[in-house]
Order: structure tokens, then sequence, then C-alpha cells
């Protein structure tokens, strides 16, 4: 069964629009993982970034209080790894980050810092703690990711998503689709002949997601963007069923 983790980060954006730097305020992200799981969602992702620009320190702990499964996205950065050691998430998920962007943009430099990823994996898996590394679908990235013995890799599928997203706004544009998606299949087939379990997310929604069944492996999905926005109309609880519907057509 292909496993839905939602990601409440912008539950958080939301609050801070207007209650930024005021440590109180309205969505509770909490609330909102309360909801998820009890929709069906399988875990609840939060990122947890340097510059706190959604998710506070605050709301970490409530969600490790509130969540049966919390995957704490994070940079690989000193004081945000002593905070993870700290609430223990079931599993951590290590991205990049740069300030200026909006969301997470691209996919980990796994083979340019293995080192220093090596050491954090190790950390992180002596406290009982499951890694995953946000990387593209590229074959270095995926080599360099089982040599620092990640229990799973994430791969991203931010180009696949923006390239369909293009097809269908332009009906008469070339189809490049095929190839994003093509990288995808032969990205999880490398890595989980290499032992890596395999994940995905980053654009992912309830149009383009049929697309992206046809990669084989895939133990979980995380979606944030998307399902926040559908709730909207529809309330959260039914925001999350309907894209557990739609996932329930996936068949590995």
């Amino acid at each position: 069964m292909l496993k839905l983790g939602v990601n409440i980060d912008h539950v958080a954006t939301l609050r801070e629009a207007r209650y930024r730097g005021r440590g109180f305020g309205e969505p509770s992200p909490a609330e909102a993982a309360k909801i998820c799981e009890a929709a069906g969602a399988h875990g609840i992702t939060a990122h947890l970034r340097e510059d706190r620009r959604h998710i506070q320190d605050r709301d970490v702990w409530e969600l490790r209080a509130a969540a049966r499964r919390l995957n704490l996205e994070m940079a690989n950065s000193p004081e945000i790894i002593s905070l993870a050691l700290k609430l223990k998430p079931e599993i951590v998920c290590l991205v990049p980050e740069r300030r200026l962007e909006v969301t997470t943009e691209g996919g980990l430099d796994v083979a340019g810092n293995e080192k220093s990823l090596l050491e954090t994996r190790r950390k992180m898996n002596d406290a009982g703690i499951d890694v995953s590394l946000f990387i593209a679908p590229d074959p270095g990235q995926i080599e360099a990711s089982a040599r620092v013995g990640s229990q799973f890799v994430e791969l991203h599928t931010g180009q696949f998503a923006e390239t369909f997203f293009k097809e269908t706004a332009s009906p008469g544009a070339p189809p490049v689709t095929s190839a994003e998606l093509q990288r995808l299949i032969t990205g999880a087939q490398q890595a989980h002949a290499l032992g890596l379990r395999v994940n995905a997310g980053h654009g992912l929604n309830y149009e383009n997601l049929p697309a992206l069944f046809a990669v084989p492996h895939l133990v979980e999905l995380n979606i944030g963007h998307s399902i926040v926005s559908r709730a909207i109309f529809v309330g959260m609880e039914a925001a999350v069923r309907e894209m557990l519907r739609l996932m329930d057509g996936y068949r590995g």
C-alpha cells in the first residue's frame, strides 16, 4: 500500500501571515496533523527551516506530541541536527535550503557532501531515527545516497510536476513529461536495487498524481501544498481522503 505523508507547513504559513513573531495564533499545525491522521494519513511531515518562515520550534514539539508518525524535513545544519536528536521524530529527511527560495528547489548534493551527511546519518540512526535524503533522480546522487547509508531516498518530483503543468496548460506543447517520468522510473529502480526505500514528493497534486503511478517501488508520497489548498474548499479531512482514494490506484 502506498502511504501518504501530509506536509502541514502551509498551515503554519497561513498563521504566520497574521501572527508572525507573536508566539500564538491560528490555524494550528498540530490540530491539522490530528485531522490528517484521523482521515487516514500515514504520517505528518513538517520542515523546520533555518529562517523559521513557517513551522516554528514550538510547532515541532506540539507535532511530536500530536502525530503518531513524524517526518522532520531539515537542513544538515548543527542547530537543527541538535534539535532533531532531542525531538526524536520517526524519520528525518535531509534537504537543501537556500534563503531566497520560496520552497525547496532542487535536490540535495549528496555526492558533494558525503562525509558530513554520513556523520549526520550515523547520529540519527544511533538515536533510533530513520534517515531519508531528498534528491533528484540522478544516478550519481542515488549511488552516493547508498554509500551514505540512508534508509530512504525521496525522489524530487518537482520537474515532473512542472512539465506536467506546462503540457496540460498548453496542449500543443512538445511532450516532455514522459522524459521526466522515465528519469523517476529509472531512479526508483536503481535506488531499489541498491537497497534504498523510495519515497517521492514536491509539486504532486490531484491532477498529476495518476501519471506518477508508472514509477515502481514507491513507499510513501509526501504531499502538502495541494492538500492544504484543497482543504480551503472541502476541509482538511475531505482533502486527505480524496488524495488517499486517488492513491489507491497505485500498484507499484
